[in-house]
């Protein structure tokens, strides 16, 4: 059993909170045997008054302390912006690209090597004798005068760093459309838990309406057996609902960085609310093949694929590379390996300039098999390229069909809510005079509970609908900025 206490003037009051009852019990079974247990301790008059007051004070904290853990949808999207573990890594990736694209522009960079042999020599020969140390300093500059893979070099470090911008702008949409699907399931399955377990309250009022009138000889005990069976299959739901609810909260906290572990689980504020769209399939189409991120990162793959062909073909033609050697003597009297005479002697230092080509004429279909590889994979590019494109307006039609049959799936049972209430509130009150049997009861009932289940999945359906449409129409692209004001 858990204890809480608060403190008032001086003085403090512990309030006992129940464990957690056995599954097989259900949760809510504690609720009247908290009724009662409050009920025989009650003190009467200023006694009563001062408790009260004191058991206001934990309640009062409960709420406060409910409300502030309670967090809105643009709050969400903004924490999964900041702290989500895949959009974190897609933009370690940027750095990546960036040091890929100098891999690529370096084909154009001059290159240099210096050298600085040291040592010493030693032997006989005309006009030598003993042992001398001696130094050299040699450095080669070399530059590509001319190589057809530098232009597709150049553009394809490009390429690589917008595929990185891309690939995380791709990222920031699946992680944020997860967070909203997992704040919806989690106002869902929480409101359809309330629903339940309000229903299963008055079916409860209802067992206890058959036990009286069974007590009192007006009723036989099938009806009061009836009305406990009745609410009995309610528990099961109602489990099932708030397991539900807490699996969704465990999606929102991954989606949204946070450790169960650590922190408390993200309570959704609001309640799902039915806002009706009208859609342009046709404008949103056209705009979507503009803005959504995953078009713009199959089509740079594609442009990817291509410049890497054209660097690969690129062996096919001369390669023409200048070059400057050089060598710095700081003494003489050291003598070149293999000179025979003093003539041949470094005097000093000096500095050649040369070019060479060089033009691979036979390959025996090394680079042909390259090549021919490479554009096989600019092919499946381009193919799953179009594939994407072409269900834009397919994937739209259907969201779009969708919204409409649920927006009128919403209206009638918005209609038929209404009357099922009316009817099972009639049949309510005639079941307690005993004007009415405990079937009627039983399918009045059901019918308000299937019908106020069926409006509230409807108008869950027409949110996840909305959902899908943005993300369809590349509508999200405007969260992938790292700015609180752009998340909405």
């Amino acid at each position: 059993m858990n204890r809480s206490s608060a403190t008032l003037a001086g003085q403090s009051v512990a309030v006992a909170l129940p464990a957690r009852p056995k599954p097989s019990e259900g949760w809510w079974a504690t609720r009247h045997a908290d009724v009662k247990h409050v009920s025989a301790g009650l003190p009467t008059g200023k006694q009563l008054q001062r408790a009260v007051i004191h058991l206001f004070i934990p309640f009062l904290v409960v709420c406060f302390g409910h409300t502030a853990n309670a967090i809105t949808l643009e709050r969400v999207l903004q924490t999964t912006l900041e702290k989500n573990p895949a959009i974190q890594e897609a933009k370690s990736g940027l750095e990546q690209a960036a040091g890929q694209r100098l891999v690529f522009r370096s084909v154009v960079w001059p290159h240099a090597e210096l050298g600085a042999p040291a040592g010493v020599q030693a032997g006989h020969r005309a006009g030598e004798s003993g042992v001398k140390g001696f130094f050299v300093g040699r450095g080669w500059l070399t530059q590509t005068l001319f190589n057809m893979a530098v232009p597709p070099s150049l553009r394809r470090g490009d390429i690589e760093v917008l595929i990185a911008q891309q690939q995380l702008n791709v990222a920031v949409v699946e992680q944020l459309h997860a967070a909203r699907l997992a704040f919806y399931a989690a106002l869902y399955n929480r409101s359809l838990e309330s629903i339940r377990d309000e229903q299963r309250q008055k079916l409860e009022e209802n067992v206890t309406t058959q036990k009286d009138r069974f007590e009192a000889g007006l009723a036989d005990k099938s009806a009061f057996t009836s009305a406990t069976v009745q609410s009995s299959e309610l528990v099961p739901q109602i489990e099932s609902a708030h397991d539900a609810y807490r699996q969704a909260q465990l999606k929102l906290a991954e989606a949204m960085g946070i450790d169960p572990g650590k922190s408390t689980l993200p309570e959704p504020e609001g309640e799902l609310q039915f806002v009706p769209r009208r859609v342009d399939v046709d404008s949103e189409t056209a705009a979507a093949l503009q803005r959504r991120a995953d078009l713009k990162l199959a089509r740079l793959f594609v442009r990817a694929a291509n410049e890497d062909q054209r660097i690969i073909a690129a062996d096919y033609y001369p390669v023409v590379v200048g070059s400057i050697p050089a060598e710095f003597v700081p003494v003489t009297g050291i003598h070149r390996q293999g000179s025979t005479s003093k003539t041949q002697d470094f005097i000093g230092s000096e500095i050649r300039e040369k070019a060479a080509y060089t033009w691979r004429v036979i390959d025996n279909g090394e680079v042909r098999g390259a090549v021919l590889k490479a554009r096989a994979a600019r092919e499946m590019n381009e193919l799953t390229c179009r594939k994407l494109e072409a269900n834009v307006s397919r994937e739209l039609s259907r969201i779009a069909n969708d919204l409409g049959g649920i927006e009128a799936r919403q209206k009638s049972l918005s209609a038929a809510s209404v009357a099922a209430e009316e009817g099972a509130r009639t049949v309510r009150e005639n079941v307690a005079s005993g004007l009415a049997s405990p079937f009627e009861y039983r399918v009045s009932e059901n019918a308000f509970l299937k019908t106020r289940s069926g409006l509230l999945d409807a108008i869950y359906q027409h949110n996840i609908a909305l959902a899908e449409w943005d993300r369809a129409t590349g509508r999200y692209f405007q969260f992938s900025d790292d700015t609180a004001p752009n998340v909405h």
